[in-house]
């Protein structure tokens, strides 16, 4: 690194007090994010400490550009960037307390698209800024034209402008946040440099118990890392893993540039590059495809450097710069600022308490988008400190959300981190996978699956099904990742995988679209086999398993050996942390103790498992939970015929009698033992099959050849997906999530069976309350039939004034028509009647769509076809197919 100018204006903090002996949280790292989460932590009365090894601001904070978007593809991105807004706005939260002025600059912020289909992307944004409140226009080329002269639209399909964007200068930001913290009683330390973490283990889990520094020791339960880049050295001293890549990036800032005052910023993201007002000067930067990894982390000392610019690698932003405003070929250059940020392998930030250490949460991983995340992410740090959990969704970025088996591999971290990188302005689309590290984690079944045509998806490192081809003999086998042809390496010219991904990239109704109606129809009137074999699968057991899951669930967990519950467990405030099943099985051999079955969706497993294990320590319950997740494999069969196929294989009586629903029973399938769950997730008569997974390949076949003369069929999540929306069974992390609650769900058949009793159970306090003052929000079923699918996020209206967004969609094949679910809002309290009453549209890419708004499943809601009641439910509504849409009647349907 060489020695900056930028750092002579960083504010300082004096370091001549002695340290505290003891202090209830301590925060790691003076930048934005350290000082947001010390902020946030006063606000909520709690009296922290922030180290910082040099001056506020070093390391990453103190060169970032501060680029503010108020506006992302995400719901959660949003929320977070707007609290920072909230905060540094003139007259905003910092300034009403500090009286100092933040260093924000509301210049406007203009999105360019070259396309039409990237234009499409900036209206599902402008869609859900009218949910948020937050105003955008749609213009063309010339109306860009008159807003900034000085760039070149001859390419331009069209922009969205957005007001409310601006940007941030991180030395003011800092000053004034850190003000605002040591006004709230929050104490900082700067020359203090973190020398280790100490730990003791108890309950058999690994907690902190303070912090050593070369100032002293300070005794603390609780610690937060907000070292950025400097994360993982942090992290190894307390032996959890911090999945982030360093890379130089880099930004030049220009000579003065007559007639660019007052512009707004600019992000041409097909161009893959940004320019920010800087005084009467451009900041130009961007995310060029072959960057510079620094895999081997940046230098501990390294505190307000600089690297020096690799012009090879910054001539790609140059060139896509000048393209967009002419005038910067002739512009010289005032100043190269190349520093290290962080970047992580699904470009969100890594947030929360961390699995394997109980009390060390990670702040770290931000993408060089720290600034504008800080305030939000600060606040739901405080959160998750305090209260345990944080007060919105954020899933997304949980440093739980990754399974081990990912963050223990450290090419698996590079690879992804790359990928995530180089496709950092890329069109987000619902149905994206990534190309980078995979088959790290496969179930026995793959190869088998793979050769019958199976487009698979990565979830947690694990390939399940998506879809399955129709195309004779092709091969899908995934390739080592090319790195988009960076680093000297080929990219490939032909891949099939990346060919049909590639089909899914569109806003409009996809290639495979039929095929996926086709597997869901065979689903409706015969039978299909999902492998679901990247589930978690938990035991759980000793003295107190049967007092555990009692606490654990929001339902009745007591039926006794035999009996499967689907379940939720909540958070303090009611909210669902997961959705997952419940089986008691037989007691443990070795002690006679109750035993419990636990299988969870394997998307969301390891967070899963985080929690269960938590809420084990916070109560001191005498159990053990033990992953067998790569010990069982799973397969679900669904459909009219599930039935008579299984009596083909199987001597058990599977009548409703004998096996009702939501109870298990062990079966010999052609001589192995699988455990039989009468279960759907799709609407179906159907069981699952815990398989061990060293029969799981002979289970499959058997299965597969008793079904053919059946019509029995492959098929992937995309059906179970479209299968299970028009059944209106929940998505945990859509339609279910921590800021939302069973009641709020339209799930008070899960909770209050249980609230009827005198069981405690996490969250019981908060639903009872709610149930007591009301809703303000519902979880409502739009049918919508539109020429283009739903993709999420589009606003909803109830005659005509916005009162929510769709939070997960599916086309619903048996339905002919999108099937959109979203939470419905009203400012004071919520009923039924005023639900029904209203009159809905759906925006669709600036498009408004008529919807019916029912609030239960459109698809069977009386269950029937579930209890197998095929002849009772064809005498209520006929054929299953009210409209079996293809791909070229959707669009005009």
């Amino acid at each position: 690194g060489i020695n900056a100018e930028y750092g002579e204006d960083t504010p300082k903090q004096d370091s001549t007090g002695d340290l505290p002996s003891e202090a209830d949280v301590v925060v790691i790292g003076g930048g934005s994010i350290g000082n947001s989460t010390l902020y946030h932590l006063g606000k909520m009365g709690v009296k922290a400490v922030m180290l910082e090894k040099d001056q506020l601001t070093a390391g990453t904070t103190w060169h970032s550009a501060g680029l503010v978007w108020s506006l992302r593809p995400s719901d959660i991105d949003t929320i977070v960037i707007n609290h920072t807004l909230d905060l540094v706005k003139a007259g905003g939260e910092i300034e009403q307390l500090t009286g100092m002025h933040c260093g924000f600059n509301n210049n406007g912020g203009l999105f360019i698209a070259n396309n039409k289909e990237r234009l499409d992307e900036y209206k599902r944004l402008q869609t859900l800024g009218k949910y948020f409140g937050i105003e955008t226009f749609v213009l063309g080329p010339q109306e860009t034209k008159k807003l900034y002269p000085l760039m070149n639209v001859d390419d331009v399909y069209g922009t969205l402008y957005s007001p409310a964007d601006g940007c941030l200068d991180p030395s003011t930001y800092v000053s004034a946040l850190s003000r605002a913290a040591t006004m709230l009683g929050g104490v900082i330390h700067c020359d203090t440099i973190v020398t280790g973490i100490e730990t003791e283990k108890t309950q058999g889990m690994k907690r902190v118990t303070g912090v050593k520094t070369n100032r002293g020791f300070i005794k603390t339960k609780k610690v937060v890392n907000c070292t950025g880049a400097w994360g993982p050295y942090i992290s190894e001293m307390v032996g959890v893993d911090c999945p982030l890549v360093p890379f130089r990036h880099a930004y030049v800032v220009t000579e003065n540039i007559e007639g660019i005052e007052n512009m707004p910023n600019v992000r041409d993201h097909d161009l893959s590059v940004y320019l920010r007002l800087q005084g009467n000067g451009l900041s130009v930067g961007g995310y060029e495809p072959h960057p510079d990894m620094l895999p081997e982390g940046v230098a501990k000392d390294f505190a307000f450097g600089l690297y020096e610019l690799d012009w090879d690698t910054f001539m790609f932003n140059i060139e896509h710069s000048i393209k967009r405003v002419p005038v910067l070929e002739e512009t010289g250059i005032k100043n190269t600022v190349c520093g290290p940020e962080s970047f992580t392998p699904d470009h969100k930030p890594l947030l929360g308490e961390t699995w394997g250490c109980r009390g060390f949460y990670q702040g770290v991983g931000f993408n060089s988008s720290g600034i504008m995340l800080a305030g939000g992410s600060g606040r739901e740090l405080a959160n998750m400190v305090v209260n345990g959990a944080s007060s919105i969704d954020m899933f997304s970025y949980d440093i739980n959300r990754y399974h081990p088996d990912t963050t223990n591999n450290q090419a698996w971290i590079l690879e992804r981190s790359h990928e995530a990188y180089a496709k950092n302005y890329a069109m987000i689309f619902i149905h994206d996978e990534n190309l980078a590290k995979r088959d790290m984690r496969k179930d026995n079944l793959h190869d088998t699956l793979l050769s019958k045509g199976c487009v698979f998806q990565q979830r947690q490192g694990f390939e399940r099904p998506g879809w399955f081809s129709t195309v004779p003999n092709i091969n899908l086998e995934k390739k080592a990742y090319d790195w988009y042809g960076a680093y000297g390496h080929d990219k490939y010219e032909e891949y099939p995988y990346r060919e049909c991904l590639t089909e899914d990239y569109t806003f409009g109704y996809p290639k495979q679209f039929d095929i996926i109606g086709a597997e869901s129809d065979a689903c409706r009137e015969r039978a299909a086999l999902f492998n679901m074999s990247y589930f978690g699968k938990f035991f759980l057991s000793g003295p107190d398993a049967q007092a555990a899951v009692d606490y654990l669930c929001c339902s009745n967990i007591r039926k006794g050996p035999g009996g499967t519950v689907y379940t939720n467990m909540l958070n303090k405030n009611g909210g669902s942390e997961t959705d997952l099943t419940v089986s008691h099985i037989e007691p443990c051999p070795e002690t006679g103790h109750d035993r419990f079955y636990i299988a969870a969706g394997g998307g969301s497993s390891h967070r899963d498992m985080n929690h269960i294990l938590n809420v084990i320590d916070d109560k001191s319950f005498d159990c053990k939970l033990v992953d067998h997740s790569a010990d069982y494999g799973m397969l679900s069969l669904q459909g009219p015929e599930s039935r008579r196929i299984l009596e083909k294989i199987c001597n058990t009586d599977f009548s409703n009698a004998a096996f009702p629903f939501s109870t298990h029973q062990m079966v010999d399938i052609g001589g192995y033992q699988v455990r039989a769950m009468r279960l759907t997730f799709v609407g179906e008569l159907g069981w699952e099959l815990h398989i061990p997974s060293s029969s799981l390949t002979a289970v499959y076949k058997i299965v597969m050849d008793a079904g053919r003369d059946l019509g029995l069929i492959d098929a992937g999540y995309r059906a179970i997906d479209a299968l299970s929306s028009e059944k209106g069974y929940k998505h945990w992390h859509e339609d279910v999530r921590p800021d939302t609650t069973p009641l709020e769900a339209g799930m008070a058949w899960l909770v209050n069976p249980k609230l009827k009793t005198d069981t405690d159970f996490l969250g019981r306090d908060a639903l009872l309350k709610q149930k007591k003052t009301g809703l303000k929000q519902r979880l409502v079923c739009f049918k919508v039939e539109s020429p283009v699918p739903l993709v999420t996020l589009e606003a909803i209206f109830r005659d005509g004034e916005v009162v929510g967004y769709i939070r997960r969609t599916a086309y619903g094949y048996s339905e002919g028509a999108n099937i959109g679910w979203g939470y419905v809002e009203h400012p004071e309290k919520i009923s039924l009647d005023w639900i029904k009453s209203g009159n809905y549209q759906v925006e669709c890419m600036g498009e408004k769509y008529d919807a019916v708004a029912t609030l239960q499943a459109p698809f069977d809601p009386k269950n029937l076809r579930v209890k197998g009641e095929y002849e009772e439910y064809e005498k209520l509504y006929g054929s299953h197919k009210k409209q079996m849409t293809t791909a070229s009647t959707a669009a005009t349907s």
